[in-house]
C-alpha cells in the first residue's frame, strides 16, 4: 500500500521489534521518522538504511521514562522536520513473574516504562499538535491489555492502562488529536528476553512457533495513520491466526 504520507513520525523503542519495522515502512512510505530509542548505535545503523533507500530519518539517544529526554525528542523533530504529526508509544518491556514473588524492582520497571513512558510521551507531543491543530497518537498495548494471565498480572495492568490512557486522551482532544490503541498477540520481538523467571521465560517462548512478525502491527499503524484526518482508527487487535488468547 502506498499513499505517500508526507508525516513527521516519531517512534520511540525503535531501535527493535515492532519500533524498527514501523520505523523502516513507514519511511518507505514518504514518513520523515525520529527514531527514539537507548541502544543508539541500532538507531544509527537504521537511519542509514532508512537513508539509503531514498527516506528521511534521524536517531534520538533517549529514555522514555524522562521527560526530559521526550521532550528533547519532540521538539526535535519540529525543529528538523516542521511540524510532529504522529507520536507512536511503542517502548515497552515484559518482566513477567507471579505477584507472589514480589518482584518490585520489575514491578516498578514496567510501571515506568510502560505506563510513564506513554505519558512522558503525550506531555511531550501534545503542546506541539494542539498549536498546530492536528496530531496522533498511536499508543502500543497489548492482548494482556484486553485479558489477564497467571504470572502476568502486573504487566497486564500497565497495559490495560495504556488502553484507558488512550481512550481517555482521545475523549478530551475535541477531534484535533487522533488517538489509536494497537494491541498485539504473539509478535517476534526481544520481549520474552526481559523475563527472569525460568519457567515463564519458557512458557512464553512457546508462542514462538505460532508468533508473528512485527510487520504486521507495522502494517497496522500504517492503516491507522493513513487515514484522512476525519477518520481515527481507535483499537485495533492484531494477534497470528492460531492464537486462541
Amino acid at each position: 500500500m502506498s499513499t505517500n504520507l508526507n508525516q513527521v513520525v516519531v517512534i520511540t523503542g525503535a531501535s527493535s521489534g515492532i519500533g524498527e519495522a514501523t520505523a523502516r515502512l513507514l519511511a518507505n512510505d514518504g514518513a520523515q521518522i525520529v527514531a527514539v530509542a537507548r541502544r543508539k548505535s541500532r538507531l544509527d545503523q537504521l537511519v542509514k538504511d532508512i537513508e539509503g533507500a531514498g527516506g528521511k530519518a534521524i536517531a534520538i539517544e533517549a529514555d522514555v521514562t524522562s521527560h526530559e529526554d521526550m521532550k528533547r525528542a519532540a521538539e526535535t523533530a519540529k525543529e528538523t522536520f516542521g511540524s510532529l504529526d504522529v507520536w507512536v508509544n511503542n517502548a515497552g518491556v515484559m518482566p513477567l513473574s507471579p505477584v507472589e514473588m514480589n518482584r518490585i524492582d520489575e514491578w516498578n520497571w514496567m510501571v515506568d516504562v510502560n505506563i510513564k513512558g506513554v505519558l512522558n510521551g503525550v506531555a511531550a507531543a501534545q503542546p506541539i499538535m494542539r498549536a498546530q491543530g492536528s496530531g496522533q497518537f498511536v499508543n502500543v498495548s497489548s492482548v494482556a491489555g484486553h485479558l489477564v494471565f497467571k504470572g502476568a498480572a502486573v504487566y497486564c495492568a500497565t497495559k490495560f492502562a495504556v488502553r484507558a490512557l488512550s481512550e481517555g486522551i482521545r475523549m478530551e482532544s475535541d477531534g484535533s488529536i487522533r488517538v489509536t490503541n494497537i494491541s498485539p498477540g504473539a509478535i517476534r520481538t526481544e520481549l520474552a528476553d526481559h523475563i527472569a523467571v525460568p519457567e515463564i521465560r519458557e512458557g512464553v517462548k512457546q508462542f514462538t512457533d505460532i508468533a508473528i512478525d512485527a510487520d504486521a502491527i507495522a502494517r497496522a499503524i500504517h492503516f491507522a495513520v493513513a487515514q484522512p484526518a476525519d477518520v481515527d482508527v481507535n483499537e485495533m487487535i492484531v494477534r497470528p491466526s492460531k492464537q486462541d488468547l
